[in-house]
């Protein structure tokens, strides 16, 4: 009888307000938080492809790594650099995100100040488009037209993103390629390699601009949604300034289907 008042009395701790509480309750609380600080430092350093193969939910997944961008600094500057262009002269910042260790480029014109509307350009990487010059969709184009408008502007910004293909990377930006010459458009071919037509996120993006000390900006971009993902990191957005560039008989179609299945806001096609 003794031995068993003592095992349970020894199961038994007392709190600070008199009332006897079992260790494993005591401890519960300290034990939820160790696995969540494990499971946010795991997404820090998870592959992408890795996290598909495991039974984590990915959406809870998403929702930590967007916790993180918001009430974390995850981007770092390694590098700045002089770089004079056929537009005009620039500094490039380099920076690497500290979540997936992926490089991001900031094009600055002029001195940044929180108080200043500055004008940004936050533009996806687009090997074709941007280096080879590709009709295929108007990505270069609208790269050489903001770094001429930023450069008049004698202050901005032009974020470049290393996000090819809208998030789906070079490779399967290929494939969708290869599926667009069989009669797919942007959107279907996308879909039928399992993707959404459009993966980007603009957080880490978002963390630059803070970063250099970005706080108001006129967005040059013909996308809402480009809008309203960077509204929802603290960023004012005070006005959308339209970038269009000619339409070729070569992207004429894909800028139809950005247009009418996208939600972009064009006037020249």
């Amino acid at each position: 009888m003794n031995n068993t008042v003592n095992r349970k009395a020894s199961r038994q701790v007392v709190v600070s307000s008199g009332r006897r509480v079992s260790p494993g309750r005591r401890l519960l609380p300290g034990l939820l938080m160790a696995v969540a600080l494990l499971a946010i430092s795991l997404v820090a350093v998870t592959p992408a492809d890795a996290v598909a193969r495991t039974d984590i939910n990915r959406a809870g997944i998403e929702q930590l790594i967007e916790f993180r961008r918001k009430r974390e600094k995850l981007v770092a500057c390694e590098e700045i650099v002089h770089m004079p262009t056929d537009f005009g002269e620039f500094d490039l910042h380099l920076y690497r995100s500290t979540i997936d260790g992926q490089h991001h480029l900031a094009l600055v014109k002029g001195s940044m100040s929180a108080r200043r509307r500055t004008l940004v350009r936050v533009h996806s990487e687009c090997l074709t488009g941007d280096v080879f010059g590709s009709r295929r969709c108007d990505c270069g184009p609208q790269l050489q037209q903001a770094m001429k408008q930023v450069s008049a502007a004698g202050h901005g910004v032009i974020l470049y993103m290393r996000q090819e293909g809208r998030g789906i990377g070079l490779h399967n930006k290929f494939k969708a390629y290869s599926l667009q010459d069989q009669g797919l458009d942007t959107v279907d071919a996308n879909e039928t390699l399992g993707f959404e037509p459009d993966l980007r996120h603009y957080g880490v993006g978002v963390q630059i601009l803070r970063d250099l000390g970005v706080r108001k900006l006129d967005l040059l971009t013909n996308n809402p949604k480009k809008v309203a993902g960077l509204s929802g990191f603290d960023l004012e957005i005070v006005n959308r300034i339209p970038v269009e560039v000619e339409v070729t008989d070569e992207n004429r179609t894909y800028m139809k289907i950005k247009k009418s299945r996208m939600g972009h806001i064009l006037g020249n096609c």
